[in-house]
């Protein structure tokens, strides 16, 4: 069995996952003695960003958003997550396999 290397130490969150982004994490870790383990109480981290529609998209939005009964920017965020689990999955990577 090839001998796993260390994880380094990382300054910030943003420097591990451009640590990660480059790097195979099998290199590091023995996924087959991994263990299942529940973190029922986090949070995901969020930043809150600023984000110009135009104003018909947004109406748009607003509308569908009411239809199904959810906040506009509940529906945005789905629509995204939904489309970049496409387009991950265009480039043979997966956000659940992340």
């Amino acid at each position: 069995m090839k001998r796993k290397r260390r994880i380094p130490k990382h300054r910030s969150e943003d420097q591990e996952r451009a640590f990660w982004a480059e790097r195979d994490s099998t290199d590091y870790i023995e996924w087959s003695k991994a263990r299942r383990l529940l973190l029922p109480n986090l949070k995901p981290s969020l930043r809150t960003i600023s984000l110009r529609l135009p104003e018909h998209m947004l109406a748009d939005l607003k509308v569908l958003a009411n239809k199904r009964d959810v906040p506009y920017q509940s529906l945005l965020k789905l629509f995204l997550a939904e489309r970049l689990e496409e387009e991950l999955r265009r480039l043979g990577r997966s956000r659940a396999g992340a």
